[in-house]
């Protein structure tokens, strides 16, 4: 178990990646920390882990409110003595034509995408920093950071950031010696498609990648893994895709 000793704070743990995240990080000895609004969500994904042998606890969060973020993250070094991996993964879409997407609709996914994903960076940042700790930041952007698909204008904007926000986080941070990744999912089989579901086009999103199927949680939550070990170093700055080669064919 090599993350043995290392302390998680996983925002959107009550489903889909982030609890798939949670339960693999904590099956390889870290402790976490599932944050969520969802409480019923984040409470089942910390007795799945608990379950399964692992140490959880629950913290409700709203991301878009930094206040929260901070506590959130002061909950974490308070509860297990550090911080060393902060999974950024909390998100929201909404499936309208630009023509009708309304100013609320689009300010209230980049407030979640986009500001969530920069209120975790600092504030774990500056707890790592203030603790002497050289982790890891892991932020989820998507491959709609990349290529575009209709009726997703306020996703793929915050989606885009995270990108960059990743990049140029990693620069700043790399004379602390912390790292910043983004991740770029395809399409994966989590609430967050229901939308799609509904509309029959999830068979749609499952033919853009090689193997013609939707990703499941546990395969992200693999990769997420991979970059949260010390192994890792070298990977800084990058968005590393987990897309079953959705974009290298586009």
């Amino acid at each position: 178990m090599k993350l043995t000793g290392k302390t998680a704070l996983i925002t959107g743990g009550a489903s889909g990646i982030g609890r798939a995240t949670a339960l693999k990080l904590a099956r390889e000895g870290a402790q976490v920390v599932v944050a969520d609004m969802n409480e019923a969500g984040g409470h089942e994904t910390v007795q799945q882990v608990r379950d399964a042998g692992g140490e959880a606890a629950f913290y409700r969060l709203d991301v878009t409110d930094f206040q929260q973020v901070e506590a959130a993250v002061q909950f974490a070094a308070d509860t297990y003595g550090g911080l060393h991996i902060v999974f950024n993964n909390a998100g929201i879409g909404a499936n309208k034509p630009f023509l009708d997407h309304d100013p609320e609709t689009y300010d209230r996914v980049v407030k979640v995408n986009q500001y969530g994903v920069y209120y975790g960076m600092l504030a774990g940042a500056r707890k790592m920093v203030e603790l002497g700790i050289k982790g890891v930041i892991i932020n989820t952007a998507s491959v709609f950071g990349y290529v575009a698909s209709p009726g997703t204008f306020g996703y793929h904007a915050s989606k885009g950031a995270v990108r960059l926000m990743s990049q140029s986080a990693a620069l700043d941070l790399a004379p602390h010696g912390i790292r910043v990744v983004a991740i770029g999912p395809g399409a994966v089989d989590t609430p967050i498609i229901q939308g799609y579901k509904d509309a029959g086009l999830d068979s749609h999103m499952a033919r853009k990648q090689m193997r013609g199927q939707l990703i499941q949680p546990e395969s992200i939550a693999d990769g997420v893994y991979l970059l949260c070990l010390d192994e890792a170093h070298i990977i800084n700055g990058s968005t590393v895709m987990l897309d079953d080669g959705f974009i290298s064919f586009k």
